[in-house]
């Protein structure tokens, strides 16, 4: 498989720049420190590239007839159409495959922006940001999550995960592929998959089917979009058990052994140990029973380990 460094897109404030709107900055650890080694940044502040400055006058969103308007709060200058056409530029150009952005920011927010009254209080706090918007709207398969969503263990390892997933797919289809390329690809992908969408799994497998013999544009545009679909459907406490029983199927281990995996499996569902402990022990017997399809399944590494994000214990099933 192709190497895949991600490229992510991220708000610069978050990485330590000092862009916010008072001239200071909001750096986050998880992407400062641990996941920098990791990718490669995309920065990005909107109210910079619009020409705003740091430090600058605040910035809200305020009702119109029209939809949501970008306002300076004391100046009242509209700068709604400089930041849409910054935005649909920065969109038609982004290569990523993840982007993190600014909670609560009205230019960058994905959850609960609040959209004010020009003479009172919020009409609405259930907006994205103009320019959060936008990117979405153009991208809408793009892994996205602002930072104070990444401080949940669960959508952060589903952030990272669909983020390296992204960074694969691409390397993949932005080299010299070939339809064996593919059959390989998929192959290892595929307990990776089932665990979120096994229905997109098999439709994406047909079109790996017919690699051979149609347009090689139609393969790969295809195939990502089944691959992408498949990776933003959430992976279940359920579907990641499935998954485990049918690894442990295609190993040969012995009864004491396999009763122990068994243990640990059910463990997982009921709630009592985090997803790294059963595919640690199943990896473990891959590699002793020289089961090469099964400890080269993505599904068992799909972020660098040193990350160390599946240690969150599920609720139980």
């Amino acid at each position: 498989m192709p190497d895949a460094r991600p490229r992510v897109a991220v708000s610069s404030c978050l990485l330590g720049e000092p862009v916010r709107y008072n001239g200071g900055h909001s750096r986050d650890r998880f992407l400062s420190d641990a996941l920098d080694p990791y990718v490669d940044w995309v920065r990005i502040c909107p109210e910079m590239e619009a020409g705003l400055g740091a430090p600058r006058e605040t910035l809200r969103l305020e009702v119109s007839d029209e939809g949501p308007r970008l306002m300076t709060r004391t100046t009242r200058a509209d700068l709604t159409d400089r930041m849409r056409g910054l935005a649909a530029e920065r969109a038609a150009a982004l290569d990523v495959d993840g982007y993190v952005f600014k909670a609560k920011s009205p230019t960058c927010g994905i959850h609960g922006v609040p959209v004010y009254r020009a003479d009172g209080p919020p009409a609405d706090r259930r907006n994205k940001g103009l320019f959060a918007g936008a990117i979405i709207d153009a991208h809408p398969l793009l892994p996205v999550e602002d930072e104070g969503r990444l401080h949940d263990a669960l959508l952060r390892e589903s952030f990272v995960e669909r983020v390296f997933a992204h960074a694969r797919l691409r390397a993949l289809l932005t080299g010299d592929w070939r339809p064996r390329d593919l059959v390989a690809f998929h192959a290892r992908h595929k307990m990776q998959l089932l665990a979120h969408d096994p229905i997109r799994y098999r439709e994406a497998g047909r079109v790996v089917a017919v690699a051979g013999v149609r347009p090689r544009e139609e393969v790969a545009a295809g195939y990502a979009e089944l691959f992408r679909q498949a990776l933003a459907a959430k992976a279940t406490l359920g579907r990641n058990v499935n998954v485990l029983q049918h690894c442990m199927g295609m190993l040969a281990l012995d009864p004491t052994r396999r009763a122990d995996l068994v243990e640990v499996i059910e463990s997982y569902r009921a709630g009592l140990v985090p997803l790294s402990v059963p595919t640690t022990l199943l990896r473990h017997h891959a590699r002793g029973e020289a089961a090469e399809y099964v400890h080269d399944q993505t599904y068992f590494s799909p972020y660098p380990d040193g990350l160390r994000l599946r240690n969150h214990v599920p609720a139980p099933g």
